[in-house]
């Protein structure tokens, strides 16, 4: 991902203050589900906090792992009756700088997400303020991450970079930040069943860029898309939340953000077969190089994704529809240059951006499918 690294350090003392309104761990604390260990779900299945814990077992069986504990921690959400996600904190606390301060961190995190990704920022101005402050505060902490290793200054960065970014991660979950970005996802993850597994995930992908630079088959390449991209479908929908009326199950509903994800990175590889292969990168599978084929995969998950946008919350789903759309055109536009993305870039230009908009809002308006 192109751009400048975002590394936005507030002042000492507004650091301080932001550090007061991050809940502590305490008895009360839902982190205290995050702890490392197995999990029993209904299904009889045992989930482990490391989604590659036995590596006899194929990715995709890897990382169901994981979309099991988070779907079990939105499911407990779900039947917690007493818990509104729209409240606000606001008249319990007018006048108190600090907050004016955290609203500050949360409006920078907006900025970003405005300047790198205009359409998507666009959708989630439909959304309520708390979860659209959320969502720019998970994107913010993505985008850092992933400029570890493509930005500017990614020739510097070393497997022990990364260790110290895990590190902090492991502080803002706990209610320590580092710098004012840092504390919106630290208030973020205090307020949603957000789980910290994803996000470890998302570095190790970021570990992978580092030493590995071919993929043999599909079963690695997927394992490596869910780091990079599908992590992001399971930070994101305890935030978005899924509609009071769904019928859908919410492994089902997790299952198809992360399908989004995996799609998105199929998308992203095809797009930049050029540039990657001229930084001594080969993502395509070597045991499967046609590209039609891979296309053809995207588009499946593509497919997959869309049983589950219906199920969000109303007021999220624009957003959700149309970066799927945007990137569905990117395969289009691949196809239309005859695959030739070695030399000639996928592009989607404004106005067929823009285009897809209301064709995005039209359906999220639909409502809950009724495919599950």
């Amino acid at each position: 991902m192109a751009g400048v690294l975002l590394w936005v350090i507030s002042p000492k003392e507004n650091a301080t203050a932001l550090l007061s309104l991050i809940p502590r761990s305490s008895g009360k604390q839902k982190r205290c589900r995050l702890c490392p260990g197995a999990l029993k779900f209904s299904t009889g299945v045992s989930a482990f906090s490391c989604a590659v814990a036995n590596p006899a077992r194929s990715s995709e069986e890897k990382v169901y792992e994981v979309v099991l504990k988070q779907a079990a921690l939105v499911k407990q959400q779900r039947q917690n009756e007493a818990l509104d996600l729209n409240t606000t904190a606001e008249t319990a606390t007018d006048g108190m700088t600090d907050w004016d301060l955290l609203n500050e961190a949360y409006d920078r995190c907006g900025e970003v997400c405005a300047e790198y990704a205009k359409t998507f920022y666009l959708g989630t101005l439909l959304m309520t303020p708390e979860r659209r402050k959320a969502v720019w505060a998970i994107y913010v902490w993505c985008r850092r991450t992933d400029e570890l290793v493509d930005g500017p200054n990614a020739s510097h960065i070393t497997p022990r970079a990364l260790d110290r970014w895990e590190k902090r991660l492991d502080d803002l979950f706990q209610g320590r930040p580092y710098d004012m970005l840092d504390a919106a996802l630290s208030d973020t993850v205090s307020k949603y069943p957000v789980d910290i597994q994803p996000f470890k995930d998302m570095i190790e992908g970021m570990r992978l860029d580092l030493r590995k630079s071919r993929y043999n088959n599909f079963d690695e390449l997927y394992l490596y898309c869910y780091y990079v991209a599908g992590t992001v479908g399971l930070m994101s929908v305890p935030v978005m939340g899924i509609a009071p009326e769904s019928k859908a199950s919410t492994e089902s509903v997790y299952n198809a953000a992360l399908a989004l994800g995996i799609a998105n990175q199929l998308t992203n590889i095809l797009r930049d077969v050029g540039e990657d292969g001229r930084r001594g990168r080969i993502y395509l599978p070597q045991d499967e190089l046609a590209q039609a084929g891979q296309i053809k995969r995207a588009r499946m998950f593509f497919d997959e994704a869309e049983k589950g946008v219906a199920e969000l919350n109303a007021a999220s789903r624009w957003p959700v529809w149309a970066s799927l759309l945007l990137y569905r055109q990117i395969l289009d536009a691949i196809e239309e240059n005859d695959y030739n993305n070695f030399t000639k870039r996928a592009y989607v230009g404004k106005a067929k951006k823009f285009a897809s908009l209301p064709v995005a809002y039209g359906r999220a308006l639909m409502g809950t499918s009724k495919l599950f």
